[in-house]
């Protein structure tokens, strides 16, 4: 403080005016810091962290349970009056929406009325009737999907929330899924899914691709050493299929970096989309092809059947059929997804061993 004082006689003469003038300045920041001290040591800073929403939407959710009256009573009063012993009350408490929620998360608290809004309607009776008057509450069960989202959407927005930046864009919410249909908010520790659960989750709505994992050629998703999410984001992207990566390649590479490359030769044409020869949740032809070998290769290379398979007159021979149907490309052409070492026949785009 003198240090601030000093500066500004650089800016006043010293005078007698100036002087009373700093004189005055002097007393009232020194008053100024003693008042600081005196609110610090009599308010909770914690307090200054409400729980219950801004203005607009206190009004609206008045609106919703029927009086503009309606006021916030806080978690104490819903505990004491409605949940005193009961599952809620203790799987809240050891939630990641309790009041153990970090100050650095810049979440606000939470509790029972931020999601349920203002409780007094609800408890205004619970002494005589032993019970809440639910029906004062939000009516959260007959909201659309959109407007349940929106609940959660207060708090979590994308700037607390990053994960969330496309959600109103996904494919998820524009299919009327909210957030109450994957996390439990009433179930503790438990309110997000593990990993172990994500797949059945899933397969909720995603019936068909349950029955892909049980193909014979599967990434290990049902043995729990592969789970939904790390292929896919379920709050949304900038990616088809929802999928975490830039592109499919990206997103495979994730795992097989093997398959990366760049090699110096690589298979042309297919080095953005491996789903251009596999099915990544399961296939009956291993490794997760989209066919059995050497069908799925003549798909592009049609003309290998002409030179290598045909008899001179056009038909197929006895000797080829055996070659077709016992044979895989892959058998020679081993570094099918590239590879840095020349072809032994001196070219290296055969991509051989």
């Amino acid at each position: 403080m003198n240090s601030l004082i000093q500066d500004m006689f650089i800016f006043f003469p010293p005078d007698a005016v100036a002087k009373e003038v700093c004189s005055v300045i002097r007393v009232l920041l020194v008053a100024l810091a003693i008042v600081t001290v005196a609110l610090t040591a009599c308010i909770d800073l914690k307090s200054l962290r409400r729980s219950d929403p801004i203005q607009p939407i206190r009004d609206y959710e008045r609106l919703m349970v029927g009086d503009l009256n309606a006021d916030y009573i806080g978690n104490d009063n819903c505990l004491a009056k409605c949940h005193v012993h009961d599952q809620i009350a203790r799987d809240f408490a050891h939630s990641i929406h309790s009041e153990q929620i970090a100050a650095d998360t810049g979440l606000p608290l939470v509790n029972c009325e931020s999601c349920h809004g203002p409780g007094s309607l609800a408890v205004k009776n619970a002494e005589k009737t032993g019970k809440c008057d639910t029906g004062h509450l939000l009516p959260i069960e007959k909201f659309p999907a959109q407007a349940q989202s929106m609940i959660c959407l207060k708090c979590h927005s994308a700037a607390s929330t990053p994960s969330l930046t496309f959600w109103n864009a996904s494919p998820h919410a524009s299919s009327d899924v909210s957030c109450f249909d994957c996390h439990r908010l009433h179930r503790g520790p438990a309110q997000k899914a593990s990993r172990e659960e994500v797949a059945e989750l899933c397969y909720g709505c995603h019936q068909d691709i349950r029955s892909r994992f049980s193909q014979t050629s599967h990434h290990p998703v049902p043995e729990q050493k592969v789970a939904c999410i790390d292929c896919h984001d379920p709050h949304g992207s900038l990616q088809e299929h929802l999928l975490k990566g830039s592109t499919v390649r990206e997103t495979c590479s994730r795992c097989h970096m093997d398959k990366q490359g760049p090699f110096v030769y690589e298979h042309a044409d297919v080095t953005e989309t491996c789903t251009n020869c596999h099915r990544p949740h399961g296939s009956p032809n291993d490794p997760l092809l989209n066919q059995a070998q050497p069908f799925l290769c003549l798909q592009c290379h049609p003309g290998h059947l002409g030179q290598d398979f045909h008899s001179n007159g056009g038909a197929l021979s006895s000797t080829s059929m055996k070659q077709l149907f016992y044979n895989r490309c892959t058998d020679c052409h081993s570094a099918i997804h590239g590879t840095d070492i020349p072809s032994p026949h001196g070219r290296g785009t055969f991509i051989t061993r």
